[in-house]
């Protein structure tokens, strides 16, 4: 149907903010939009994952070539993913014309060459690979393995697989070639197969607080190998991550040892480091995941590398101590290199939905696949505004993303100013990004503004400011919050009577903290959020089982710090309706943390909403679950700003009201 009070003519229609009808529907963000990622060149193929939540989240390897196209490699039940570290990562590898991939329903290994079926390599219960990587003739398989098979916490090794074994899979665990170190990963053979290099780590470091590199000469026997001549690269209490080979000798990783993530080239065996290009940005991400990629060496010696500056990615063209910034779309990790000198990339730009992209530098690109089709006008997107803001201390800066509404059929009333949508990202180790997002034009385009904070602690802004955040969970970025409205207010961007801040995992826990420590917010939303940070300690899983140390302190040593700043223990002091989505499966933040917080809320007597969602882990995946969140948001803020929503299926349940 027509909407009557919409605008047919070049001037938009008055409608009271957050009350828009919207072209960013449920349908187009939950069912018809793909998730993109992990994009890999082999030869002349392009390599990418595809999320469906139409498919029940169904993950699913996707390979184009210019002779063939766009076909799917793994046909159903397969679900190419890992629960390594829970998050996952580095799920497959694509290298001469063969794959390995990990089935995520219950960790087996399979490999499969284009136009043959999945062949099983391991099916060992109780056992999950990531960061795959073959070795340069394609007999051997390198990754991560977790051994959940003991009770207790996981251990971690790097295992090789000969790839042409006709062994039982449910009998073939992988020849462990490296443990002892609580994490391993980047597994990475040279190119002529003579070493094999990779990173490791212990408790209490996480990997951006302090890695190692290290490297060992392989020594090949017919169906397995051996590591010899074992050698620590870097061990100089700084983090190094994302090893990656640009020649039999050179040996290229990213260190903060300097402030920033930068890129050091060592001459293998036993050459130094070598800075290249040092510059006060990021050439690297946090390693939540496996498989992380934020450079690619190119074959005359020169590198190409995603870098952070002060929150904005840019891609730069390293020549030795120069680096160039090229046009090249809107990179979101590492391109990847094909045969012919071509690039291939995840695009992620402003106003648009991601994309997997093929082009050269400074070059027109084309598509290969996007995530959504947008039938969207310009007018209908919000663009980032890079705000900075004063902190309470008076000697940092605060940092953020600003989204004014839009919308190109609507516009709000003069005298009436947007209710604001904060975001507080999760890690906390984490980051806001500036790349167009459903879960910013899903508010935007109804009349919501929405602020997406950059908290101290986050990253892309040097180890300087990650670091501030270590004590500080549950201060510095719940007053960094604060400040990002206190400046919208006062510079008249927002209604200050009707500000909603939503976060999820660990922006869960500045959410409440927030609602519990203001009186500026009307409502809250935590999704899978941390309400007892001494239950998260105890119980959460090997990867963050130490991850609080630094950013609350150590425990049990620090259980007052612990009490005092969890959620749980001053649910007394919210006042302002929450709603909480979790999912029953979620083993990082088990569903128990937002149960004891609804009933500490229902004793006091506090409006609160609480969904729960059957099979979901940490993350929404399913199409009807991703649907009803949003749906159930929208009418939650409807209903505490005093309006109506349109559109929405279900309306949410306000117990306590």
């Amino acid at each position: 149907m027509t909407d009557p009070t919409a605008g047919t003519g070049p001037e938009p229609a008055i409608r009271p903010y957050g009350t828009w009808p919207s072209p960013v529907t449920a349908a187009l963000v939950a069912g018809k939009t793909l998730g993109l990622g992990s994009v890999q060149a082999d030869g002349e193929a392009v390599y990418w994952l595809e999320t469906r939540p139409s498919e029940a989240g169904r993950t699913v390897l996707v390979r184009w070539t210019a002779a063939d196209g766009i076909r799917d490699m793994t046909p159903p039940p397969f679900d190419i993913g890992t629960r390594a570290h829970e998050y996952g990562g580095g799920a497959y590898v694509a290298a001469s014309g063969r794959i390995a991939f990990s089935h995520r329903p219950d960790g087996s290994i399979w490999l499969l060459t284009p136009g043959t079926a999945p062949r099983a390599l391991s099916t060992v219960s109780g056992l999950r690979f990531a960061d795959f990587a073959f070795s340069p003739d394609g007999t051997l398989l390198f990754c991560v393995r977790e051994d959940h098979r003991a009770p207790g916490e996981p251990l971690s090794t790097l295992v090789a697989f000969a790839t042409d074994s006709d062994a039982d899979p449910a009998e073939q665990a992988g020849q462990v070639l490296v443990s002892g170190p609580d994490f391993v990963s980047s597994p990475r053979p040279s190119p002529d197969g003579a070493w094999l290099a990779w990173i490791e780590w212990d408790h209490p470091a996480m990997p951006w607080d302090a890695t190692r590199l290290r490297l060992a000469r392989l020594a090949p026997t017919p169906g397995t190998t051996t590591l010899t001549d074992l050698r620590t690269v870097a061990d100089d209490g700084a983090s190094v991550i994302e090893p990656a080979w640009a020649g039999p000798e050179t040996l290229l990783a990213a260190s903060d040892r300097d402030g920033w993530w930068n890129l050091l080239r060592w001459t293998i065996p036993d050459g130094p480091a070598v800075s290249i290009a040092p510059m006060e940005a990021e050439i690297g991400l946090p390693h939540w995941v496996f498989g992380l990629r934020s450079y690619q060496p190119l074959p005359d010696g020169t590198i190409l590398a995603i870098a952070i500056e002060n929150g904005e990615l840019r891609t730069l063209h390293l020549t030795g101590p120069v680096a160039r910034p090229v046009a090249l779309g809107h990179p979101a990790n590492c391109l990847a290199l094909l045969a012919d000198g071509s690039l291939a990339w995840l695009d992620t730009p402003p106003d648009g939905a991601p994309a997997v992209r093929v082009g050269r530098i400074d070059a027109p690109s084309y598509v290969l696949r996007t995530a959504a089709t947008l039938d969207l006008a310009p007018g209908d997107i919000a663009h980032a505004e890079t705000i900075r803001f004063p902190l309470p201390d008076g000697q940092h800066t605060g940092h953020a993303f600003f989204y004014p509404p839009a919308n190109s059929r609507f516009r709000g009333p003069a005298d009436e100013k947007p209710p604001l949508i904060v975001m507080a990202h999760g890690g906390p180790t984490g980051r806001a990004a500036s790349a167009f997002a459903f879960k910013v034009q899903w508010w935007t385009s109804r009349g919501f503004a929405v602020v997406d904070i950059n908290y101290r602690g986050s990253t892309g802004f040097g180890r300087a400011y990650r670091r501030q955040l270590e004590g500080q969970w549950g201060i510095a970025d719940v007053e960094d919050c604060i400040a990002a409205c206190r400046h919208l207010i006062a510079t008249g961007r927002v209604d200050a009577a009707r500000i909603a801040i939503r976060g999820s995992s660990a922006g869960g826990l500045t959410v409440l903290l927030a609602l519990a420590g203001s009186d500026l917010f009307a409502a809250g939303a935590s999704l899978y959020g941390v309400t007892d940070l001494r239950a998260l300690a105890q119980e959460t899983h090997k990867f963050e089982s130490r991850y609080l140390d630094s950013l609350v302190g150590p425990w049990p040593e620090a259980e007052a710090t612990y009490l005092a700043r969890s959620p749980l223990t001053r649910a007394d002091a919210i006042r302002t309706p929450v709603l909480f989505l979790h999912g029953l499966a979620d083993a990082v933040v088990p569903p128990a943390q937002a149960q004891a917080m609804v009933d500490a809320l229902a004793d006091g007597g506090i409006p609160h909403a609480h969904y729960t969602f059957e099979g979901e882990a940490h993350g929404f995946r399913r199409e009807e679950t991703v649907r009803r969140a949003l749906e159930l948001e929208l009418d939650f803020y409807g209903r505490i700003f005093g309006f109506t929503v349109p559109d929405v299926g279900e309306r949410v349940v306000l117990a306590g009201e």
